[in-house]
């Protein structure tokens, strides 16, 4: 096999993982695991720090197994039931009894979460204390990246300047475009990207539930609703729409399901994933094929996200809905001149959706994204799409950099303001 798809597939099992709530409150859910076996016993104390970012995606989103929301009770359930060598499913396993404990712990007021000035837009750092015994374990750059542990006050670990800097962009230094992507998914032998089904089976399950039980603002339920009444129909744009959201209506009121996640966001795993499966049905294309533009969709989003920080003010659902949208046209037998008419055309519709912090109404944002991902296909089958048009450049290419060059440089201001207007 070719050493740079060896690169994507490596890229691909790196950041594309089962994850259990949302990944910043299972940040300091893991930390605080971390710390209470670094610390040998249950911690009678603990104490917080988080990033603004780390911070505004945690006040209001579910963590499995609590029925409770924020980062108080993420910290207090990892130090109390939490898996150390769990990852990002380190709550899997919690029973009512932990969660009560770990609630006296908060009622207590032996828990404290405080936001911190850090360059870090991923930051979390857990002080667990018992008597006079101490753990520190700081997670910086990634949710379960550690970069430090501490055992009354002396250092166990470090993360070395060498180890810090391959952490970077996850695309730095590899020779990777759309283009390059595309004949990947098309070309890599399919025992090789087989795993990428994974994504198919845990997201549906997640939207399986979101369907049957009701979470967050219901609206996949709602949209079931309004088909029966007969106000909208089911055909795919809606049952897209539908069944994405109600994936991510389960995830962020707290089900006890893993989302397959890309990149950190369960969300963006889900927008990845349930459209393109539900596009490969419709066109009845075979299990490989429905892997192949998984592929697609997955690596090419995480690709256009490598071009700006990985928490912002930016909703990452457009880029992720715009691979997508890419991996709907290749399972409709488009072109790939048409799939970089879709990117373009998601990027264009709904580039201006903000994160205003992970909660129930993402399953809306969800939607939104989704929802122009068909259009988009649609539209680039029939070779239409925005080019040369304000953001959007006439190059693919050319145009992530335009994305990545608004987020980074132009809405830091929007991001503190949105923090601010969520902390008042």
């Amino acid at each position: 096999m070719k050493p740079q798809w060896q690169q994507y597939i490596r890229i691909i099992k790196q950041v594309v993982k089962p994850a259990l709530g949302c990944t910043e409150p299972i940040a300091a859910a893991y930390a605080a695991a971390v710390a209470r076996a670094l610390l040998g016993v249950e911690p009678d104390s603990i104490a917080v720090q988080v990033s603004d970012n780390l911070y505004k995606n945690s006040m209001g989103v579910f963590v499995p197994g609590t029925g409770k929301i924020g980062l108080a009770i993420a910290a207090a359930a990892g130090a109390i039931a939490g898996n150390p060598d769990a990852g990002l499913e380190v709550l899997a396993v919690i029973t009512p009894e932990q969660v009560a404990k770990a609630q006296a712990l908060i009622d207590a007021g032996k828990v404290t979460v405080e936001r911190t000035e850090t360059a870090e837009f991923i930051y979390c750092c857990v002080i667990a204390k018992k008597g006079d015994r101490e753990a520190l374990v700081k997670i910086c750059g990634g949710h379960t990246l550690i970069a430090e542990k501490r055992l009354n006050g002396e250092s166990v670990f470090s993360l070395d300047s060498t180890q810090a800097k391959a952490t970077g962009s996850i695309c730095e230094g590899v020779d990777i475009t759309i283009e390059s992507i595309y004949r990947f998914a098309q070309e890599v032998p399919f025992e090789e990207i087989k795993f990428i089904l994974e994504a198919s089976e845990l997201n549906g399950k997640l939207s399986d539930e979101g369907m049957a039980n009701p979470y967050g603002l219901e609206v996949g339920r709602t949209m079931k609703s309004g088909i029966a009444a007969g106000i909208i129909g089911e055909d795919l744009l809606n049952k897209i729409v539908m069944l994405t959201a109600a994936a991510s209506d389960a995830r962020m009121g707290g089900a006890n399901l893993p989302a397959m996640s890309n990149l950190g966001s369960g969300n963006q795993g889900i927008a990845a994933t349930i459209p393109v499966v539900l596009t490969a049905q419709c066109y009845k294309v075979s299990e490989e094929q429905l892997a192949r533009a998984l592929i697609m969709s997955h690596l090419g989003a995480i690709y256009i996200k490598s071009h700006y920080p990985p928490l912002s003010a930016f909703c990452g659902n457009t880029v992720t809905s715009a691979a997508a949208s890419m991996a709907m046209v290749y399972l409709a037998g488009g072109s790939f001149e048409q799939s970089c008419f879709a990117i373009q055309n998601v990027i264009s519709d709904s580039s201006g959706m903000v994160c205003d912090g992970a909660k129930a109404s993402c399953a809306m944002k969800v939607s939104t994204s989704s929802s122009a991902a068909v259009r988009s296909f649609l539209m680039a089958l029939s070779s239409h799409n925005v080019s040369g048009q304000g953001i959007i450049a006439t190059d693919v290419e050319k145009t992530i950099k335009n994305i990545g060059k608004m987020i980074l440089n132009g809405m830091s201001s929007t991001d503190v303001t949105i923090i601010d207007i969520m902390s008042a």
